[in-house]
């Protein structure tokens, strides 16, 4: 069980993101979170209710620069659907 504030790394704030709907919120996460680890972060945090919570895994891609081979990182984000209550990101995160 990962502790909370190891959980969540980051808010995504991109335009696709933001039109995800009302109540509807992106995070990038830790690796190794799972959807309870989610849940349990963004309600203690924020003090908000979560209804669902869904997880994109992204794998790395190979790359080539200059003639060397590379890999970009996983990331994993969460997408966390909110029932009762309002995140506001103006504080800071």
């Amino acid at each position: 069980m990962i502790s909370e504030y190891d959980c969540l790394i980051v808010p995504v704030m991109t335009e696709k993101s933001m039109n995800a709907g009302n109540g509807v919120h992106v995070f990038k996460v830790n690796i190794d979170a799972t959807k309870f680890d989610v849940k349990r972060a963004v309600e203690k945090i924020f003090e908000v209710k979560v209804s669902k919570v869904n997880i994109l895994n992204r794998y790395g891609k190979k790359k080539t620069f200059r003639g060397k081979i590379g890999e970009t990182k996983p990331i994993k984000l969460a997408r966390v659907h909110l029932s009762e209550g309002v995140i506001n990101f103006e504080g800071g995160f």
